[in-house]
Order: structure tokens, then sequence, then C-alpha cells
């Protein structure tokens, strides 16, 4: 399961705007399979939390009021290569310099409001989903 999963944030701006449907479309029709999913809202302990790996960077306090503004949904994709494929699929952090087509420049709007989080190494992914997730929500089909 190692290589073969990776997580997945949909950041609030994007479900504001009502873009979950056509991202979790993307995810599918690249043949990622949703193993686990559900909406939350992340507490200011919280994100500090997921995202402390950044803390005291410039943009951290920005990062933190951005995903604490709304609510997000959080998911576990698999599939062969599964991080390595999704951060292809989800494109460049700037929406302004990502590849057409990808997530983040199709429904993103700037390096901080970018759509989605995508894990970076198959050992975060699997760190990023046990935040939200225990065993007995994901789903194996």
């Amino acid at each position: 399961m190692k290589n073969n999963v990776t997580f997945t944030i949909v950041k609030p701006l994007a479900l504001k705007m009502n873009y979950l449907g056509p991202i979790l479309t993307k995810i599918t029709e690249n043949n990622f399979k949703i193993i686990a999913l559900k909406m939350h809202y992340f507490s200011k302990e919280q994100a500090c939390s997921f995202y402390g790996i950044h803390q005291g960077k410039p943009f951290f306090d920005g990062l933190i009021d951005f995903i604490t503004s709304g609510p997000v949904v959080v998911a576990v994709l698999e599939k062969e290569n599964a991080v390595e494929d999704y951060r292809t699929l989800i494109g460049s952090t700037n929406p302004a310099v990502a590849a057409d087509g990808t997530i983040r420049k199709l429904y993103g709007i700037d390096i901080q409001q970018n759509a989605v989080h995508g894990s970076d190494s198959n050992e975060n992914a699997l760190i990023e989903a046990k935040f939200f997730f225990s065993d007995l929500e994901f789903f194996n089909y």
C-alpha cells in the first residue's frame, strides 16, 4: 500500500467556488480510487500541527488563515505511483505557471489559494492520511 496511496486536501476556496465535483471527477478520470473521504474544518491548532513543517516561513500565517477560513475535503487516493502521478495531475503550486489541464491551473487562484494540497512523498502521504483517518475509515475494494 505504501507506494500506492497519496493524500489530498481540496481547499476552502475551491469548495466555495463549487469546484469539488469537477476536482473529484478529474481525480477519478485519471484512474485514482478514492479510498477515504470526508469534509473537515481545521482548527487553528490542527492547521498549525498539520503544516508544522512550514512554521517560521513567511507564508505560514497566511496559509493557516486560509486553510481555516472554511471547510475542506480530505481524501486518500490509491493508484500505482500515486504520489508522483497525483503531483503531475495537480501541477505546480503556482497556478500561473502550472501546466494546462492540471487541477491547480484549472481551479487555483494563486500560490496560496491553489485549490488542492497533494503529498510530496510516500512517507508524508501516510502521515497525512493518518492525521485525518483511522485504519477503519479506509475503504479497500
